[in-house]
Order: C-alpha cells, then structure tokens, then sequence
C-alpha cells in the first residue's frame, strides 16, 4: 500500500473499520491519519489517531490488548480502510470482545441466513470467549485446561460418533457430530487457524 493511495478527509483523517481476520467479526471503527498509518504499516500492529484527544494513540499499549495486523485494505473509493487483525485481547474499552456488542431491538431487518450461517456465529462466539474469558462458560473451561484437554475432547467425541454410526441411531449421530464440530472449532481457534483455511483447503481439493 502507499501512502498516497488513500484519500485523507478535509481533517486528515480516513476511517478504518477493523477486523477479526479469523472470526470475521468487526471489532472496532476508529481513524488513523498518516503517520498512524504509517506506524501500523512498520510495526504491524494497530495505531490510531484520537479525534477527541487530538493525539496517537498504539492499541494496546496500556492494557496489553494489542491487535496484530494480518492485512490491510482500502475500498474502491480509498478513503475508507480495512484492517484484518489478530487481536491479543479485548478491542473495545469495556473489555467486551467487540465494540459491535449490542443490538437495536425490531428496528433493523435481519438478512436471510445461509444453511452454515451457525459455523461462522459459533466461529464469532468461540473466538469471543478466548478474549473474554468469562466464568462458568464451557468454552473458558477448555481454554483455560489449554490444548491437551481440547484435544483429549476431539478424540473423545469422534470416537462418539464411530459408535453412534454404528448403532444407526440418528438422533445420537446428530448430538454426536455437533459436538465433534464445536471442539474442532475450539480447538481452530486455539491454533489460530481460521476455518476459512479449512474450507479453502476442501475447495481446492474438489477443483483438482
């Protein structure tokens, strides 16, 4: 990218919309005028620019909530920015995962979701516990016993659907499988793989 590709506003600034390069989830929306820019293009991490404090400001650099860049992008316009991150924390100041945490009841219009619109919300939520690490949710619990105990699950419940198969029950195979696909996805995001990766991988397999 260079610099003068992008169209700073009449302030000098340009919006940068960032994301979860894994979950998909949008995380933040901040501004960065160029020498923010420049700053997140040499150290590879996040740099902003505050239009309430009128200073720069690094992600993370109080709270150790630092958002590695992966990639970044300008739309057809180039005045808007998008930033593909791994975040090492919390993006929003509350501590929520996302700062897109909230809803507006009945006054939005929910589009049509796909048969595997699950994997990617499931995909959002597995990656939001991570950060957040909340008591008492099963995710946390198998986050925090580390990759041993996620992949001790994986075994445990693929060998549950071998025998679930061969019982031709339909009802177990189902709970089953559902529970072998969640682990999986726990056990993505501890590796830091996205499940794009996965299916990219299958994609290419079918085209040869």
């Amino acid at each position: 990218m260079r610099m003068d590709t992008i169209r700073f506003d009449e302030q000098g600034l340009v919006p940068a919309i960032v994301q979860d390069s894994r979950s998909k989830e949008v995380l933040t929306l901040a501004y960065m005028n160029e020498e923010s820019l420049a700053k997140t293009l040499d150290t590879k991490e996040t740099w902003f620019y505050s239009r309430s404090r009128q200073e720069l400001w690094h992600k993370g650099a109080t709270s150790g909530n630092t958002q590695n860049v992966v990639e970044l992008r300008y739309d057809c316009d180039q005045d808007a920015l998008l930033v593909l991150v791994q975040p090492e924390g919390p993006a929003c100041h509350t501590g929520a995962y996302s700062c897109f945490s909230e809803t507006i009841e009945g006054g939005t219009v929910k589009p049509t979701q796909d048969r595997f619109a699950i994997l990617n919300e499931l995909e959002s939520v597995i990656a939001r516990r991570e950060v957040e690490m909340p008591e008492g949710a099963y995710t946390t619990y198998l986050f925090d016993k580390g990759v041993d105990k996620i992949l001790k699950k994986v075994g445990e419940e693929a060998g549950e659907v071998i025998i679930a198969a061969k019982n031709r029950d339909a009802e177990e195979l189902t709970w089953e499988v559902a529970d072998l696909l969640y682990h999986t996805l726990v056990l993505l995001q501890e590796q830091k793989l996205p499940l794009d990766a996965v299916l990219t991988r299958l994609k290419e397999r079918h085209e040869t």
